[in-house]
């Protein structure tokens, strides 16, 4: 059976995908938008299932990496719709677009852990702003090997096309939760993680504090950073050496720092990186 075509830009479908820009769109519908090749394929390969891909062949590059993802969907019984270029580019999200946007479930998982043989890494954002932070810290968590990403009180949402942008895709690869900061700390309490907590205010360097043990790594929004309650329940309140004139990094770039020295203390100690 051959796909729909649509070539006017004002086709009410289009309309509809347009509104998943709108966080409340995205969340009375429960769906949100992946633009790329390279993100719909792993986000397929996590195990999400598109609700319709739409592609454009204009903007196909050779090498067919866009044909792959189409038959890809296909051969999963997914709805593949061709656009026109002028109707592609009404919907695509970025600049320079590859010709490949699917409508998929919204990501997001409970405060729950996975059953693991090694102790649990968490990663906790508090109050994070840009989606663009949140999906560089997924990138970093699943190549660290984290078991979760918690964002409490979240002021962006998982389906937040920027962060599905950012993180590559990773979004629906990570065990990914949201909840307010008193819900988080008192799930950490509960399942005994050892929570440590990230600020330029304290003389404990995060070298110095044992990331081998089942331990959730806080950080905070971008501009006042954890918050007090965080700060008060943490088990370790850590810092990172700063030389330079600035007092503090990127928090995707400070969630980095941590997590890996948490990997590296792990591996040192003999335990599996998977």
């Amino acid at each position: 059976m051959s796909d729909l075509v649509i070539t006017s830009a004002a086709n009410p479908r289009l309309k509809a995908v347009l509104a998943l820009r709108r966080r409340r769109a995205r969340d009375e519908r429960g769906a949100t938008i992946v633009d790329g090749a390279e993100e719909l394929a792993l986000a397929m390969a996590a195990g999400a299932r598109p609700e319709v891909v739409f592609w454009c062949p204009d903007l196909f590059n050779a090498d067919g990496a866009q044909a792959g993802v189409v038959a890809q969907a296909r051969a999963a019984s997914v709805e593949t719709v061709q656009l026109s270029r002028p109707a592609f580019e009404k919907i695509a999200y970025r600049d320079g677009p590859d010709g490949i946007l699917a409508v998929v479930p919204t990501p997001g998982s409970g405060l729950a852990l996975v059953q693991s043989s090694r102790p649990p890494l968490v990663l906790v954002a508090e109050g994070v702003e840009k989606p663009g932070n949140l999906g560089a810290m997924l990138r970093t968590a699943d190549a660290a090997g984290v078991d979760l990403v918690v964002a409490a009180d979240p002021v962006t949402d998982w389906g937040n096309p920027n962060v599905v942008r950012a993180s590559k895709g990773t979004v629906f690869a990570m065990p990914c939760a949201a909840a307010s900061t008193a819900e988080v700390l008192e799930w950490v309490a509960q399942t005994g993680i050892t929570l440590v907590a990230t600020t330029p205010d304290t003389d404990l360097l995060y070298s110095q504090v044992d990331l081998t043990s089942p331990v959730a790594v806080a950080v905070g929004s971008e501009k006042h950073g954890l918050t007090r309650a965080v700060l008060d329940a943490a088990d370790h309140v850590v810092r990172l050496p700063m030389a330079g004139r600035a007092d503090s990094l990127n928090v995707s770039v400070s969630a980095a720092v941590v997590l890996y020295e948490a990997v590296r203390q792990r591996l040192e100690g003999g335990q599996e990186h998977t």
